[in-house]
């Protein structure tokens, strides 16, 4: 009879004082132990508020179900059909909701409904795929900065391919832990490409020469991957994504063992030829051998870049110094690889020997760069030595400065210095 006599009154009663009594009605079904009749009466009381003309009384409703595990779940599920800004109330929390009424939800909502199913505390595989595929930029980048979202690999690849030029969802991504080896090298890949796409559109460089920074700025960030990465297998998967997408190439991996990385040319001459990865390392350490030449050659590597490989694997064995995480490239090393590569050069290395010259150029950079970045630490160490204290000298201090200038200084021993100058000169 109470729900009848609330029903009969909501006909006639005010928004704000239905959705106060949608908030009422709805606690006391889920706390209150009604008897059955009661109760089919007020889950029918309830439903028929989904149909009321005033958001204010579907929110109420969405509200006080949100976080309820007992609330019914038709009634969840038709707020999660109503407008955005009620659905992702119970989208972002309710219990009720399975993962085949999140999905469902994901693909006819909107952005706002998305975001909120993918801020949800915990958000399973299925329901993450099928944001990645279908969902709004903006769900997507909710998706990515939720740690509780279990995101395959597969799933974070279709994000970088339909979302992989905006730079607040790369962002996004590589805030996430334990992000593959090979996705971020794709990132690195989308945003040399938006890069280079923005300074060519606005004629700051010339096409190639913005296309040759883009692929030097990716084998650089290739090998910093690498040299970085916390999976076991890190190298052997970059360089079978590399092979895939066919952005391995020979330059990259000169680098890699220019910078002390020789895990990416191992990974790489395993890929290539087919042989087991410890086969592999056996045959490097041989460099020398005809073993070695036999495995470069099956792996399909150029024969004019083979000097070099040999120089540079040697100038790793003789522990030539660098740097330790074997990220950037090593000066010492890349000039010993090319006063090698210079000796045998017949005119066949010219374009090998070019290369080297700019891995030689980035180097030096880059070690200018470090002198530079320690000198502020240098000086600071220099200024906190202890100074001579000449506050209780018997004579006042020497200045030496020009006899124009003397009448501006402060009274003290003066030496004329251009008197000094011609006495010299006359002796």
């Amino acid at each position: 009879m109470i729900v009848r006599r609330f029903m009969n009154w909501a006909r006639t009663a005010s928004a704000v004082q239905r959705a106060e009594a949608a908030a009422a009605l709805a606690r006391v079904y889920l706390i209150t132990d009604l008897e059955p009749s009661e109760r089919g009466e007020a889950d029918l009381a309830l439903t028929g508020l989904l149909d009321d003309s005033s958001p204010l009384v579907r929110r109420a409703l969405a509200e006080a179900f949100a976080s309820a595990p007992d609330a019914p779940h038709h009634i969840v599920l038709g707020l999660a059909d109503d407008q955005s800004d009620i659905s992702s109330i119970v989208l972002g929390r309710s219990p009720v909701l399975s993962d085949s009424d999140l999905i469902d939800c994901a693909a006819i909502g909107d952005a706002i409904a998305q975001s909120a199913i993918a801020l949800r505390p915990v958000v399973s595989a299925a329901v993450a795929a099928a944001i990645a595929e279908v969902g709004a930029r903006e769900a997507l980048i909710s998706l990515a900065i939720n740690p509780g979202a279990d995101l395959p690999a597969f799933s974070l690849r279709r994000m970088v391919e339909r979302f992989g030029s905006d730079a607040e969802m790369r962002e996004a991504l590589l805030t996430r832990p334990g992000l593959p080896t090979a996705l971020r090298a794709d990132l690195v890949a989308a945003m040399a490409d938006a890069l280079r796409a923005f300074v060519t559109e606005r004629e700051w460089m010339s096409g190639e020469r913005a296309q040759r920074v883009m692929r030097d700025a990716c084998e650089q960030a290739r090998v910093i991957i690498a040299a970085t990465s916390e999976e076991g297998d890190g190298a052997v998967a970059l360089i079978a994504h590399l092979r895939t997408c066919g952005q391995l190439t020979a330059s990259l991996l000169l680098r890699a063992l220019l910078s002390g990385n020789v895990s990416l040319l191992e990974a790489a001459l395993a890929e290539l030829s087919g042989l087991p990865i410890m086969r592999v390392k056996g045959l490097a350490r041989d460099w020398r051998g005809a073993g070695f030449a036999a495995l470069y050659r099956k792996a399909g590597m150029p024969d004019a870049l083979m000097p070099a490989f040999r120089a540079a694997i040697e100038a790793l064995g003789n522990g030539d110094m660098g740097d330790a995480t074997g990220a950037s490239l090593s000066r010492q090393r890349v000039e010993r690889v090319l006063t090698a590569c210079k000796a045998e050069n017949a005119g066949e290395l010219d374009s090998l020997l070019a290369v080297l010259r700019r891995f030689a150029a980035e180097a030096a950079r880059d070690e200018a760069r470090q002198f530079s970045a320690a000198l502020p630490r240098a000086v600071a160490g220099v200024e906190r030595m202890a100074l001579p204290d000449l506050s209780s000298a018997d004579e006042p201090p020497l200045l030496l400065v020009d006899q124009d200038a003397a009448e501006t200084m402060p009274v003290g021993i003066i030496i004329d210095l251009a008197a000094i100058e011609a006495e010299l000169a006359a002796a």
